[in-house]
């Protein structure tokens, strides 16, 4: 009999184990959360920063859901930019680099302050399976079993299992059993959910060496400053949280050489990814030094950023020369980089390779189709970052919550939020490759902005409990607040007289003539809203006595204004795409429907369709393979069930082809 019980058990206390568990507790559930070791909570594997294009984006829904990952790294921080400033917000993304020790240790303060949840180190061997005739593979998760001898019951699991499951590191001709350089392989583990009947793949991923920062010629290197650390990650940061150092650390910059390349090139054959000796499929978007070389021979050089690995350390990380070359291969072609003739590794690079499962057999709740109460989030999914693995998790915890609460689902759409993206793209089109989140992957990126995700997010999460309710209740004022501002924006108007009229087009093109509404006004380039409330006051001191009593606008409030007024015709046309789109997201198609059979469809979108299961004809249009001339012909045989008075998602596969 198990030891213990829990309501809700996550194996893996990664980043997207550390956000499964808190959701879960949050719902008020008893979570077990099992690891390797519990030191190392959050740990960062690779490079040890929060954000990114796209990244900083999820980064922010995460924390306005109420998860941890901003709260910690805003406590972490050593350097920080806003990536893309110069362009429109729908771009622009945070990113900062963190102390990697002190994220691991304020993310294991979160978890002992966090009631309900039970830290447990310990290396989990099994799932304990139990006969359900209900479910579609036949069985349930009741328990896991530990390697020691260890049982504990549950009545949902989420696996998070990051790279550990069959983990293989790669360093030249040198193998090692492990997920992680110092840490274990989890061996067994994919066996039980092999026995599921799960479709299950080989990925790989890389990190560089760390350096040693005092073998660095740091003077012969170009430098990139840290920006003010007064950027917060999270929407809730409590005034007694600050980063670690007033001023931000610098990150240097460096380039390699054509004696880069040579010596790289004349290594190949001792590289585990050209002799074969890696199976895995690694990011197309992150490839390994050697990797550019080859595939880029016409480039000259290839970038590498120098970013501090924390306060108290000598290791530094060489961004951009991930490798699974030999240790004396990687040293020698470093020796040959501006700035590194000198320096000692302190530990080489390597790849791992591990095992994944198609996540195309998962439900948009992040559960696996045939066994409701098994749940799989982060690189388990074939994704990689902390960020894509941390929305998984968040989204994973919550619903492992919410099936065992009888309450409806937690499902993000695709116009909502980028975690929405990301769980569409991986349970519609599948991973064949280490899935990354970009901007260009969201067709509404201009809603979908780092700065609005509590406005977008909080509220959804308020209605279910995922937040509190202090937190929604703040939110509503703020929404009313922008949506109050606006309306006066758009009503109030100025009349061009002299002294407005120079104010004007002294900061925007083009003559101003006519009387215009502040969001007129706004709406001209050049103007931002400082200018508008100036050029407001100038109107009021000439005379315009028709102006309201101009009153103090929040900051958080003016940038939604500004962003709304001025984006007002795009965002327009995206929320008219989102409309059309949810007709097609509205229609139901039976989960036992047998596309083999259906007539007038192409045999490569049988073939798909019957693959991924999509639940809708929304998610069966983004699926890889099928034309807009097969949804056509699902979405005859749909609304012929309609016709008949049925609802398609009861109709069986059978009464289709009738």
């Amino acid at each position: 009999m198990p030891s213990t019980n829990f309501d809700i058990i996550v194996i893996g206390a990664g980043h997207a184990g550390l956000e499964a568990a808190l959701a879960g507790a949050r719902m008020g559930l008893e979570v077990g959360l099992f690891t390797f070791d519990k030191t190392k909570v959050a740990q960062m594997s690779c490079n040890p920063a929060i954000g990114g294009v796209a990244k900083g984006q999820l980064a922010r829904e995460v924390d306005a859901l109420g998860g941890a990952m901003g709260l910690i790294i805003d406590r972490a921080m050593i350097h920080f930019r806003m990536l893309n400033r110069s362009k429109g917000p729908a771009v622009q993304s945070p990113r900062a680099q963190a102390d990697r020790a002190h994220y691991a240790k304020f993310a294991g303060e979160v978890v002992e302050a966090t009631p309900g949840l039970t830290l447990i180190e310990g290396e989990v061997a099994h799932l304990e399976l139990d006969k359900d005739p209900t479910a579609e593979s036949g069985y349930r998760v009741v328990g896991i079993g530990l390697k020691d001898g260890r049982e504990f019951g549950c009545r949902a699991a989420i696996l998070t299992t990051g790279t550990f499951l069959k983990g293989l590191m790669h360093e030249g001709e040198r193998k090692s059993v492990g997920g992680r350089v110092g840490d274990q392989s989890s061996e067994h583990l994919s066996d039980s959910i092999a026995r599921i009947g799960l479709r299950m793949g080989r990925l790989k991923t890389g990190t560089p060496p760390r350096l040693h920062r005092e073998t660095i010629h740091w003077d012969e290197l170009e430098i990139q400053e840290s920006e003010p650390l007064t950027y917060k990650f999270s929407y809730w940061q409590s005034e007694g949280y600050s980063p670690l150092i007033k001023e931000g650390l610098p990150c240097h910059i460096t380039y390699t050489t054509d004696k880069t390349h040579e010596v790289i090139a004349n290594n190949f054959h001792r590289s585990p990814l050209f002799s074969g000796e890696i199976q895995g499929v690694g990011p197309r978007y992150c490839p390994s030094i050697e990797d550019k070389v080859k595939r880029f021979s016409d480039k000259p050089r290839h970038q590498i950023f120098l970013e501090p690995d924390g306060l108290d350390v000598v290791e530094v990380y060489p961004n951009g020369v991930s490798t699974s070359l030999p240790a004396e291969v990687q040293i020698a072609f470093l020796r040959t980089v501006p700035g590194l003739e000198e320096v000692e590794m302190v530990r080489p690079g390597y790849a791992v390779e591990y095992d994944y499962v198609d996540p195309t057999q998962l439900l948009p709740t992040l559960s696996i189709k045939s066994t409701p109460n098994l749940f799989l989030a982060g690189q388990i999914n074939g994704t990689s970052g902390y960020e894509e693995a941390a929305g998984q998790g968040l989204i994973a915890g919550v619903n492992a919550a919410l099936w065992l609460q009888g309450r409806d689902p937690f499902i993000l759409g695709r116009d909502e939020a980028y975690i929405g993206v990301l769980v569409d793209d991986l349970v519609t089109r599948g991973a064949t490759e280490p899935y990354r989140m970009f901007t260009s992957r969201a067709e509404y990126r201009l809603l979908l902005r780092q700065d609005n995700a509590d406005l977008r997010l909080t509220p959804r999460a308020a209605e279910i409990g995922l937040v509190g309710r202090i937190h929604g209740d703040r939110l509503k004022g703020l929404l009313g607040e922008i949506d109050g501002e606006t309306q006066r924006l758009h009503s109030t108007r100025i009349s061009p007289s002299k002294r407005v009229r120079e104010k004007v087009e002294s900061v925007s093109r083009g003559e101003f003539k006519k009387p215009s509404s502040l969001s007129e006004v706004l709406e001209r380039s050049g103007i931002n809203y400082a200018h508008l409330q100036e050029i407001e006051l100038e109107a009021r001191r000439n005379g315009d006595e028709a102006l309201p009593t101009q009153t103090l606008v929040h900051p958080r409030v003016a940038e939604q204004v500004e962003i709304s007024v001025k984006y007002r015709g795009y965002l327009d046309r995206q929320i008219r795409q989102i409309h059309e789109q949810k007709r097609l997201e509205s229609q139901a198609i039976p989960i036992n429907l047998d596309y083999l059979t259906l007539e007038g469809m192409r045999n490569e979108a049988r073939q798909k369709l019957s693959l991924v299961r999509p639940l809708t004809l929304g998610q069966a249009s983004r699926v890889e393979g099928v034309s807009p001339a097969d949804i056509a012909v699902l979405m005859a045989f749909v609304k012929r069930f309609e016709r008949n008075g049925a609802h398609p998602s009861q109709a069986s596969g059978n009464d289709l082809k009738q």
